[in-house]
């Protein structure tokens, strides 16, 4: 009777010392923050004939509205509201949706009573999207950008929790300062890292140098933080920035030809991503052209079109210094171009634009 008197005690000692210490390591969305939750389109907001429908399906169909209504378990992890800003697919986001979703957001997080904002957004361009306001909303405030791979009618759906989770982590007061996020398959991503791997699996978002974080049943983990510059501390500001700067991805592969990157700069462009293989190289063929094009003033900007993270070594592949071309560091093509859209708003010269790539 003693000891089991005595095991009966240290049970109501140690479980709340040992459920305290297991709860340390995870915050919980704060109920009473607001957030306000801006929808663009996408699959998210996509529709299919049938359940069975998981990659068959037309995007952008369910407004706002219906989304929060339809998943009433986000009143226990913030106060949200809705707007409606586009609704369309995300290949079809040109720079002014950039501009005005980037806009909006800044507005809304000078707002006192806004502490988080959720963007829903078709994956196809969402890491684009994410990536921009990274560079160019001036906040500490979280925002988080959200997705998903199949529809709300198809079996397993993952939008529902996909978005539950991005609310709960614009509502934990941890999420800020760290930059824009992406919530997608119960990972935290950072926004200037993640990339669509894959266009047919919910995990299809992935970082080449691994996950910020997890959320699990509306609570935040954290494993590691960005260090690039970003949001609050951006040289990049979205209230003074009218109209992006025209940039192009021309892909390498074998046997190309220039007729891309002449067309290109036909056009008036101010910047061409060269999308290479490996370590961003250029065929020789290509790289009389990009000379010929730098000397009339439009920037060449070695990216690589690798899976899981193309980090492109200056000098190594070709002759930048030589050249005057500028390197991507380890931004895949379509990441380069949007922050030389948005860098060359501020400079011209090639040594600054070198110098921005590698910061942010």
């Amino acid at each position: 009777m003693q000891s089991r008197s005595l095991t009966n005690w240290l049970a109501r000692r140690t479980l709340p010392l040992l459920a305290a210490l297991a709860f340390s390591g995870a915050a919980l969305a704060d109920a009473h923050s607001n957030v306000v939750i801006l929808a663009t389109g996408g699959t998210i907001a996509g529709a299919g004939a049938s359940a069975a429908n998981s990659a068959t399906y037309q995007a952008a169909k369910v407004p706002v509205d219906k989304l929060i209504a339809g998943i009433p378990e986000l009143k226990d992890v913030a106060n949200v509201r809705g707007e409606q800003v586009f609704q369309i697919a995300s290949e079809s986001f040109t720079n002014e949706h950039l501009l005005a979703l980037g806009k909006r957001v800044s507005a809304l997080a000078k707002q006192n009573d806004v502490d988080g904002i959720v963007v829903t957004h078709s994956t196809d361009t969402l890491e684009e999207t994410a990536f921009f306001l990274n560079l160019v909303v001036h906040t500490d405030k979280p925002i988080v950008v959200v997705g998903s791979m199949r529809p709300g009618t198809a079996l397993s759906a993952d939008g529902a929790l996909n978005l539950y989770d991005a609310v709960a982590v614009a509502a934990a007061k941890d999420a800020r300062g760290k930059g824009v996020l992406v919530a997608m398959n119960d990972e935290i991503q950072s926004g200037r890292d993640v990339t669509k791997a894959i266009n047919i699996r919910t995990e299809a978002f992935k970082s080449p140098w691994g996950s910020l974080g997890m959320v699990v049943e509306g609570k935040t983990y954290w494993f590691r933080a960005p260090v690039k510059r970003h949001t609050a501390n951006s040289e990049f500001d979205i209230d003074g920035i009218e109209k992006l700067a025209p940039v192009e991805v021309a892909y390498g592969y074998g046997n190309m030809n220039d007729s891309a990157y002449r067309a290109f700069a036909k056009d008036g462009v101010k910047a061409i991503i060269h999308a290479g293989t490996g370590n961003g190289s250029v065929g020789k063929q290509i790289v009389p052209v990009l000379q010929e094009l730098r000397g009339q003033g439009v920037q060449v900007i070695r990216s690589a079109r690798v899976i899981g993270g193309g980090f492109v070594v200056r000098n190594a592949e070709q002759p930048d210094d030589k050249y005057d071309w500028v390197v991507s560091h380890d931004l895949n093509p379509q990441k380069a171009r949007i922050l030389a859209a948005v860098a060359l708003t501020k400079t011209q010269d090639s040594k600054e634009l070198q110098r921005i790539f590698w910061e942010y």
